[in-house]
């Protein structure tokens, strides 16, 4: 670490800060992934990456700056990434899966707010997050109030730019997000100098879809009982996909569905056959979020799949690659992305649609449907979600939490709870 410590007072982080956070992390790690057995060998490439995430990764992206180019640094599956690259930029993930800097946060912003909002202002005012102080631009997003609101709060600490996303989805909703894609459009014109054609949109659409259909490849390995990789590594793996090089990243987790899809062939899985079966529905997880993965695989189920924007809404839908003109390939952008179905949206027929498809597709024993605390979006829509799962006749429950450790043994006694009448309704004693 002593290496990067030059880069990191260059970028202007709180060394002494920086070095605390850098501490636990590790350990965490070392916890929660490297204690695993049976791992897949290409788990080794990700063990790496999070030891360089705050090294190898914010020098790479600086190199990028010195070169000329643009770093663009995001929180939501709504800022089309696929533009972002055709002009050129790099685009990042920000820091906020973690209880890092609330005391701060909480100094300019309510108590009662979302974990993640408080989180990524944390990260800012601790200065402790490379990747925030190597964005040449923050770009939010209008998916819920406290993000909205705290946007302008942030706007006083850094560069930030906000896209209006539709609540509906009716054909003025479609056209009113198409106009704030094209308007994104000149917003990375005008950071990079650059202007963005059609070469370069299809550049940028083809190498997102790859990403996202590595992801669906690596996926669909996890439809298999027994299955070859925990839900903590898929997690981890998809977690990744926001931060790393997108080209890399692809080959890399290409490389990885390879050696599932052989453990498959081979009988190979990293539970029992038989083990419960979890979908985890609901609110984002980013890194170091891994508490929820980590307490039901402790307890003797599986995670199979994540409806959630790490997860299965990330990469579901594809950009349409039809199409000769640019103005073509915006309009299929701005149609991919209002497939998203984020609770932000009213009505929501599509998400619930969509959990009953991974619970059939991956032969789903529970659903655990997961909102961070004060998340009004997800823990409302927990009502249709609950009574839709139900009446499929699959057990749910429902984990309201935030990033601390607080919890854990209650949650703990929950799920095994749960797990305890799955198994029963399986006629399978514990």
């Amino acid at each position: 670490m002593s290496d990067y410590r030059e880069m990191w007072k260059e970028l202007g982080l709180d060394l002494e800060a920086h070095d605390q956070l850098m501490a636990v992390i590790p350990q965490v790690y070392g916890d929660v992934y490297l204690s695993q057995k049976n791992r897949p060998e290409g788990m080794s490439y990700l063990d790496f990456v999070m030891s360089e995430i705050h090294g190898l990764r914010i020098k790479e992206l600086n190199d990028l700056r010195a070169s000329g180019r643009k770093v663009v640094g995001t929180f939501c599956l709504y800022i089309p990434e696929e533009i972002v690259l055709a002009a050129g930029a790099a685009c990042v993930g920000i820091c906020g899966g973690a209880d890092w800097g609330s005391a701060e946060a909480e100094k300019i912003l309510p108590r009662n707010l979302c974990p993640l909002i408080k989180s990524f202002m944390g990260f800012k005012l601790t200065k402790v997050c490379p990747y925030f102080e190597s964005s040449d631009v923050i770009v939010g997003e209008t998916t819920c109030d406290g993000k909205k609101k705290t946007y302008e709060v942030l706007g006083e600490y850094a560069n930030v730019y906000v896209m209006h996303t539709p609540q509906t989805k009716d054909e003025s909703s479609r056209r009113l997000w198409l106009d704030e894609v094209e308007k994104f459009k000149g917003k990375m014109e005008e950071l990079t100098g650059k202007e963005i054609d059609l070469v370069a949109l299809v550049k940028g659409i083809a190498t997102v879809n790859a990403k996202r259909a590595a992801l669906k490849r690596l996926n669909e390995a996890r439809k298999v009982d027994p299955v070859p990789i925990s839900g903590k590594d898929a997690l981890l793996i998809q977690q990744v996909a926001f931060y790393d090089d997108p080209a890399r990243f692809t080959e890399m987790v290409n490389k990885i569905s390879g050696e599932l899809e052989k453990r498959i062939a081979d009988g190979i899985g990293v539970v029992k056959k038989g083990t419960p079966r979890i979908l985890v529905s609901g609110c984002p997880m980013a890194i170091p979020n891994w508490k929820l993965h980590h307490l039901v695989e402790s307890a003797g189920a599986v995670i199979v799949a994540e409806e959630a924007c790490i997860g299965h809404r990330y990469f579901r839908d594809m950009v349409s690659e039809s199409g000769t003109e640019a103005k073509e390939k915006l309009s299929a952008i701005a149609d991919r992305y209002m497939k998203l179905d984020c609770a932000c949206f009213t009505p929501n027929k599509e998400r619930l649609d969509n959990i009953l498809n991974l619970v059939k597709d991956y032969n789903v024993d529970g659903v655990i449907h997961y909102s961070l605390q004060f998340c009004d979006p997800f823990t409302v829509e927990y009502v249709s979600v609950e009574k839709a799962v139900k009446d499929a006749g699959i057990p749910v429950l429902k984990i309201e939490t935030d990033y601390s450790m607080e919890d854990a043994g209650q949650l703990s006694t929950r799920i095994e709870a749960f797990l305890e009448t799955i198994k029963e309704s399986q006629g399978v004693t514990l």
